[in-house]
């Protein structure tokens, strides 16, 4: 079982704030990237049709203090979509690796993508769904590992197949993580929350995980 490095993923989040050269508050990039370093991923996976810059530079933010690796496939027929990341995404380019393909194929295909331990899915794909099922089992099969949907808040759709917990975090997250074994199940094994709580004064948001042996599954 991967510990949670409380270090990892205070200092990705921090990182992925100053690449993102915001004086605003802090959005769903800086939170996944503190979730992926600090779950020590080193292998992360990243399936969209588009390149969002602030997503993806949250991966290289947590790469950056996990040493570990960031594949981002696209969506689409052509190397067009590459050229065009690669420009939005800068000098910081070289630090992801682009494929254009199926996403859903190359997780259960090859194999090594199928050692992902970290896959991050924009639910705007048409196939969003299906990318998750391959997440799933191919993360299932390798020790285990973490898998992150965004832009999930307005899917009015059933994930009852997935257990996931459902964070208010920009537009959406949906968040699920798979242990080794078939189906990501495990007896005994501890799970964990997320809990979200607003502070009154400023307004800022706060997210807590809690780790439970008793915890309920939530799923949506």
């Amino acid at each position: 079982m991967v510990c949670w490095s409380p270090e990892n993923a205070t200092k990705a989040y921090l990182q992925a704030l100053k690449m993102g050269k915001r004086d605003n508050e802090p959005d769903v990039a800086e939170f996944i990237s503190a979730i992926a370093a600090g779950n020590n991923a080193q292998l992360m996976v990243m399936a969209c049709s588009t390149v969002v810059v602030s997503t993806a530079l949250a991966l290289v933010a947590a790469a950056h203090q996990t040493s570990g690796r960031v594949i981002c496939i696209l969506s689409g027929l052509n190397n067009e979509n590459i050229e065009a990341s690669k420009e939005a995404m800068g000098p910081h380019a070289s630090c992801i690796e682009f494929v254009v393909g199926d996403a859903q194929k190359l997780l259960m295909d090859h194999e090594e993508y199928r050692c992902a331990d970290f896959v991050l899915i924009d639910c705007n794909l048409i196939d969003h769904k299906g990318v998750f099922r391959a997440a799933k089992e191919c993360t299932s099969n390798h020790g285990g590992g973490l898998i992150v949907g965004y832009n999930a808040l307005h899917k009015r759709i059933s994930w009852s197949e997935f257990t996931t917990h459902f964070l208010p975090i920009g537009e959406g997250l949906v968040v699920t993580r798979t242990t080794t074994g078939r189906g990501g199940g495990g007896g005994g094994v501890k799970r964990s929350r997320w809990v979200v709580t607003v502070d009154k004064c400023t307004g800022e948001e706060h997210v807590f995980r809690i780790t439970s042996p008793t915890q309920k599954e939530v799923k949506i």
